[in-house]
């Protein structure tokens, strides 16, 4: 890890003289604040509304402008293009997808939509799925790098994803989008909403449908899919300190996949459910009071649409359910002491079955936990644009017991919020999945997973119009649990069933890197990029890869976006993404090459309320795999059209 350290000065210059490029706290382009040099408002990394230039955390931001400009369909697609990111999937749209924030599992981040956790307890590893996940009706979108246990519990070792549906401004507005392009591509979505006193309320939904393409790349029949998603918000306001507050959101995906070495009829459909009700009330002029009830229910379901014989249509089954109670205090004294306090309940349950020819009506595998946690979190202003933060999570779990977790941060800004200078250091915990600990490759004996990670950073703002950040990173994680294979001779008890895995405490990784960015503003034209330099490796000892890199993380990743706003309305643009070469596997025997995507866009307004848009996505048709042998998208060609009403 040594190189990263030795590379790290090398690389700033590098990149300042190359394309403009987005920082590790900097607004993507279209920002909240729609200029350089003005702080915006941040909740997730506080739980709380922040100005940005008041975090010691990395964070970035895609407000609504940005998310519409890039015309991208899923959150996957728009997460990859932040820093510190990246994705693999096993096919086209709709097929597994894990999001890695700074070289952390899929599993150890923790993603919110309009504050509940997407977070599956069923998955293996208990993470979120984000292939349904589009960017439908979303208004915001924060992604918080690095350790946050302290006040988002277990899981959040390597981050947090909050995604933030649309609110009205007006008393009625509606919008829609209609969209079509290759592959058998159809797109449609909308939402009415409106503001009226007291009352907010607004309702959307989508629909998508194409016709893919073969999730196993050698294949030659195609692998459809078809996305639902519906999400609503009210709320209301009988006086000025008290708010109640209803949310909810779904989405179904069904998705055709292959056999991972040939083509198969496999069909696999999967559905989430969540529900928020909320109350806020004020006290006292200072002390703001929020409880909610929220939950999670998700349902997937595998069929082999080829199934003959005895062998049943359906090859697996799942259910998970996550109920949560939250109460949080946030105490405001003056703008200089923001305290934000808490305490939280979460039953979590599963329930999984796996039919085959030779067991068609298995029992199902059943398993649930609990946990209560209380935090505390106190923000302080010291000295003139020096910012303080620290916390501490008491956290007790139904069967692992007592864990205390502790961060802290600090946030500085010189000459006016044109440099701020940053740093945090947090601690991370995840408990072992109930997949883990109860399915038929579970290992009651697990320990929890832990992390330490810490992370410094510079952002400089120059003339009202050009941002650079850089910021390194460096994450520590203990006793991860892998999967280990019922081999001969390995004298496991566990293996004495006959089953075919087991899990098991085995790994010790490290990863470490920096973010590099800048972004620049000249009113008709605008930029930004970003490089990641990660190293994310094995370092258990005695273990045969130790030493080697994690699979499917690049090394390397540079991001890079230019637009153009013509006279008369024009809007033109380009997105390039260029990946380093990674391995498939932990033992670094399977490469998988890197890559170059460019995308192109254009969009152009007839009037206040239409406009017309299209995309060419890898446009230069560029053959490459985030997963040995799964299906990627060729060069496509969409035409779509916006209504605002």
């Amino acid at each position: 890890m040594r190189d990263i350290r030795a590379l790290a000065p090398l690389c700033v210059p590098a990149l300042l003289v190359a394309s403009p490029a987005l920082g590790q706290a900097a607004i993507a382009p279209g920002g909240e604040d729609g200029a350089v040099g003005q702080a915006p408002i941040v909740v997730t990394a506080n739980r709380a509304p922040v100005r940005l230039d008041r975090v010691g955390n990395s964070v970035t931001v895609l407000d609504r402008q940005a998310i519409e400009k890039s015309q991208q369909i899923g959150v996957p697609e728009l997460l990859a293009q932040t820093p510190g990111i990246s994705f693999a999937r096993n096919g086209g749209r709709g097929t597994v997808t894990s999001i890695f924030i700074r070289g952390a599992e899929s599993g150890h981040s923790v993603v919110l939509y309009d504050g509940v956790r997407l977070n599956d307890p069923s998955t293996t590893d208990g993470g979120a799925s984000l292939a349904d996940v589009t960017t439908a009706n979303v208004e915001r979108i924060e992604v918080l790098r690095g350790a946050q246990s302290t006040l988002y519990g277990s899981q959040a070792i390597g981050g947090v994803v909050n995604i933030i549906s649309r609110a009205p401004t007006e008393p009625l507005e509606a919008d829609m989008r209609l969209e079509a392009g290759e592959l058998g591509s159809y797109l449609a979505r909308g939402g009415v909403g409106g503001r009226q006193g007291g009352l907010v309320w607004r309702a959307g939904g989508g629909f998508g449908v194409t016709d893919g393409v073969s999730a196993y790349a050698p294949g030659s029949e195609r692998d459809g899919y078809e996305n639902v998603s519906l999400n609503g918000r009210l709320s209301y306001a009988p006086a000025d300190d008290v708010e109640l507050d209803l949310r909810g959101f779904y989405t179904m995906g069904e998705a055709e996949f292959d056999s991972f070495d040939r083509d198969a009829s496999f069909r696999g459909k999967s559905e989430t459910r969540t529900g928020y009700a909320g109350l806020k009330f004020a006290l006292f002029d200072t002390l703001a009071n929020r409880v909610a009830l929220t939950r999670t229910d998700s349902d997937r379901v595998n069929t082999d649409l080829a199934a003959t014989g005895e062998a049943p249509p359906i090859t697996f089954m799942a259910h998970g359910k996550t109920d949560r109670f939250e109460y949080q205090g946030t105490l405001d004294l003056d703008g200089r002491i923001l305290a934000v306090f808490g305490m939280d309940y979460a039953r979590n349950a599963m329930r999984t079955a796996s039919p085959s020819a030779f067991d068609p009506d298995p029992v199902p595998v059943r398993g649930s936990d609990h946990t209560v946690g209380a935090y505390g979190q106190v923000q302080v202003s010291v000295a003139q644009g020096l910012t303080l933060t620290g916390g501490v999570r008491q956290e007790e779990h139904s069967t692992f017991g007592g864990s205390t977790m502790a961060s802290t941060s600090a946030a500085w800004s010189l000459n006016q919020g044109a440099t701020i200078l940053r740093a945090s250091w947090a601690q991370g915990f995840k408990a072992p999945s109930l997949y883990q600990l109860y399915s038929e490759y579970g290992n009651a004996g697990l320990e929890p997973e832990t992390a330490q990670s810490w992370d410094a950073g510079i952002e400089q703002r120059l003339f009202d119009a050009l941002s650079l950040s850089a910021v390194y990173f460096n994450r520590a994680s203990r006793d991860l649990i892998d999967f280990a294979y019922c081999s001969g001779g390995t004298g496991n008890p566990l293996c004495a069933d006959g089953r075919f895995g087991y899990y098991e405490n085995v790994s010790r990784f490290e990863a470490e890197g920096v973010e590099l960015g800048a972004g620049i503003d000249l009113g008709a034209w605008s930029a930004s990029a970003n490089y990641t330099l990660l190293d994310a490796i094995n370092a258990s000892p005695g273990d045969p890869n130790a030493g080697k890199w994690l699979p499917r993380r690049p090394r390397h990743t540079i991001n890079a976006s230019a637009g153009y706003s013509w006279p008369g309305g024009l809007e033109t643009g380009a997105t390039l993404r260029v990946v380093g070469p990674s391995f498939n596997d932990a033992g670094n025997v399977l490469r998988l090459d890197g890559y170059t995507l460019v995308d192109l866009r254009v969009a152009y307004p007839l009037d206040e309320r239409v406009e017309i848009y299209g995309r060419v996505e890898n446009a230069f048709d560029e053959k490459y795999e985030t997963i040995r042998d799964a299906g990627t998208l060729p060069r496509l060609v969409y035409a779509g059209i916006r209504l605002r009403l």
